[in-house]
């Protein structure tokens, strides 16, 4: 069982770049795994609760002993699971952590319009729309 699952925007290109370069760091699948919330079949009850709009605002992943992580964390486990831990050992630091979680606020709060997607707002109304009945239509 892979140590941390990711939930990622399977819609974002950024977030599939990053997907992809983390993919290409454990390519057997043995520390990480990913789950698209944007996909038809994402069901909250099985990714620790996470609802779409919680995971469409920030970033979350899921130990494998359940706990959930939200934000940087996320990155900095991740990136300590594929060997590049030192990359994120900053935002560890007590005086930089509040900094660089500040920034991800800031860059979490704009991901979307910087990626040309519709607001959070739109993407909640489409996707209540999709899954009426209590499933997802692609």
């Amino acid at each position: 069982m892979p140590q941390l699952t990711i939930l990622y925007d399977g819609g974002c290109p950024l977030c599939l770049r990053e997907v992809r370069f983390l993919r290409g760091r454990d390519p057997q699948g043995e520390q990480l795994s990913f789950v698209d919330i944007d996909a038809s079949d994402y069901e909250p009850q099985d990714h620790g609760g996470i609802d779409y709009r919680a995971a469409m605002a920030r970033i979350h992943g899921i130990k494998a002993d359940g706990q959930v992580l939200r934000d940087v964390e996320v990155f900095a486990r991740a990136y300590e699971l594929v060997g590049l831990g030192w990359l994120y050992a900053p935002s560890r630091w007590p005086l930089l952590a509040p900094l660089i979680n500040g920034i991800y606020g800031l860059w979490a709060g704009a991901r979307l319009r910087l990626t040309g997607r519709p607001d959070l707002e739109q993407l909640c109304r489409s996707r209540a729309e999709r899954c009426s009945g209590g499933r997802c239509a692609a």
